[in-house]
């Protein structure tokens, strides 16, 4: 079984970090986030990938092409050029070929961490027997939220809580038949999700633990916050 990361978007929301390094390669802990990505997957027993690549796409080939795991014969990664500023659809669709043999796959973003139980969302997957499946997160508030009462009276804080609310959170699979939903430069979160939804073929995985995408520069220092003092929740292997 293989696993297709998304990894070819611009960093644009990290300011001058993203602009010279790829989003993947941005460190946490010493290690690209590409890096705790692939061994979530690995430690679950996937360890075949297809990337698909674009901004600085060469930077991200040469630093995995040289890592232990792959060096080793750990992992096994398929690096494939889907264009400098194609749609996650569009990146998707265009490595069908390299999943052609596999009836199902997951698909992840490039910067989002999880501790989501892989091997779980998979056996519910097969249970559904839908086309595809998404993994449904409570995402932290960027902002700080007042409990007031009934008198106007500010009565307590909360930082950042977490939300009620479902969010996609990424870590799909989908079967082949998702291709028919697809073309070349395709935004995969609307339209062909849109279509996967109206037709009953889109499940939900409803993951209650951590989950942070790396979106700006403080996501990174936030990450790294987490390493460093023991908190990496995402941390499975």
């Amino acid at each position: 079984m293989k696993t297709v990361i998304l990894c070819g978007g611009r960093g644009t929301r990290l300011g001058e970090h993203g602009e010279n390094v790829p989003k993947a390669l941005i460190p946490i802990g010493g290690y690209p986030i590409i890096w705790h990505l692939l061994k979530t997957y690995s430690s679950h027993g996937i360890n075949s990938f297809v990337l698909c690549l674009g901004f600085l796409g060469e930077q991200i080939e040469r630093y995995l092409s040289e890592c232990a795991e792959v060096r080793s014969g750990e992992w096994s990664i398929q690096f494939v050029e889907t264009g400098l500023d194609t749609n996650t659809g569009g990146r998707l669709f265009r490595v069908r070929d390299h999943l052609k043999d596999d009836e199902t796959f997951c698909v992840t973003y490039g910067d989002g961490l999880s501790d989501v139980n892989i091997s779980k969302s998979l056996e519910f997957y097969h249970q559904t027997g839908c086309v595809g499946m998404l993994t449904a997160v409570h995402p932290l508030s960027p902002f700080g939220v007042l409990n007031i009462s009934p008198g106007s009276r500010v009565t307590s804080f909360q930082e950042k809580p977490v939300m009620r609310d479902w969010i996609n959170g990424g870590y799909f699979v989908f079967n082949q038949s998702i291709f028919g939903y697809l073309d070349d430069n395709c935004i995969l979160e609307r339209e062909p999700l849109e279509r996967l939804a109206e037709s009953g073929e889109l499940a939900a995985y409803q993951h209650d633990g951590f989950w942070k995408c790396m979106d700006t520069y403080k996501d990174n220092i936030e990450f790294n916050q987490l390493w460093n003092e023991g908190h990496a929740r995402w941390k499975v292997w």
